[in-house]
């Protein structure tokens, strides 16, 4: 079985990262998606409002599993016997980054784990989930960005409102 996982914050899962997900889950048999908690990230969710985001944006994914996970990303995958990790790519500075983290999970894992790049489709290349968050925070448009129960979500934390 070939598995995969495709980590990140999530922070909120946007139509680029669902594009990815969609795109990675038609080449394995199972990809998890991960949401990494980050102690040293100020999130607009918790883990579990974005891990319950990710489930409800891709329940119609077969072979999708959503999880979280804290620590190194080379143990985690260790833990689940996977060997590739999904990354996607906007622009050239994402891929820079991108590199070296995957030359340091290959290198920490010794070899054994592997990164695979999927460019993102061209029409969500300009898309992140900081310029979601912002353009949601002065009460913009975020429609063309996000799933509508996202977006509602947003605006929900931007008003204080629980969820």
């Amino acid at each position: 079985m070939k598995k995969a996982i495709y980590p990140g914050s999530f922070d909120p899962v946007t139509f680029g990262h669902l594009d990815i997900i969609r795109r990675a889950a038609e080449s394995f048999d199972e990809l998890t998606v991960s949401v990494l908690n980050n102690v040293n990230k100020r999130a607009l969710f918790t883990v579990d409002e974005r891990v319950a985001m990710l489930k409800e944006a891709t329940k119609d994914i077969p072979n999708i599993k959503v999880e979280s996970f804290c620590g190194l990303l080379i143990d985690y995958a260790k833990e689940k016997d996977i060997h590739t990790v999904i990354r996607g790519l906007r622009a050239i500075t994402d891929f820079e980054y991108e590199l070296q983290n995957a030359q340091t999970n290959r290198m920490l894992s010794k070899g054994e784990l592997d990164t695979m790049f999927l460019a993102t489709s061209l029409e969500y290349a300009y898309l992140s989930s900081s310029s979601v968050k912002e353009i949601a925070s002065f009460g913009g448009d975020i429609s063309p960005c996000v799933p509508t129960f996202v977006a509602e979500a947003i605006y929900a934390k931007y008003k204080g409102e629980s969820l």
